[in-house]
């Protein structure tokens, strides 16, 4: 794991250890031509992992387990949902864990990043990351 990892990881745990969501800014690095993974990276393999397995170096530290993001599509009937994942993310399909003390919905928080990228296009390569991980049936 590598030290920056590791010091993000630390910086976002304590961050939502003592602030409430709403004051919560992320001012990540410019990822304007950032590839879904690289987005991951930077804003949700502290908690998931970086093989999006609900294993990140927060994990044991939260309330509510983060989930195995690549068994999404496993857990619908073999189809991975990107309308609702998108929903997820973005905060107006909210899940436990999302939004509460632990995480920040994270629509909120990319609209207040000073990360260029326009925060629907960032959901949206999140997204297709999160479909391109899924294990197979």
């Amino acid at each position: 794991m590598s030290n920056s990892f590791v010091r993000r990881a630390l910086a976002i745990g304590a961050v939502l250890a003592g602030m409430g969501q709403a004051d919560v800014v992320f001012a990540q690095a410019d990822v304007g031509g950032a590839s879904g993974s690289a987005i991951f990276e930077n804003y949700c393999a502290a908690c998931h992992g970086r093989s999006a397995r609900g294993d990140g170096p927060l994990a044991d530290s939260l309330k509510t387990r983060p989930a195995d993001l690549t068994l999404i599509a496993k857990r619908n009937g073999g189809s991975f949902p990107a309308d609702q994942v998108t929903r997820i993310i973005d905060g107006r399909n909210p899940v436990k864990g999302h939004g509460g003390g632990d995480m920040p919905i994270w629509g909120d928080a990319f609209a207040k990043s000073t990360d260029p990228m326009p925060v629907a296009e960032k959901i949206r390569r999140l997204v297709m990351h999160l479909q391109s991980i899924q294990v197979k049936p």
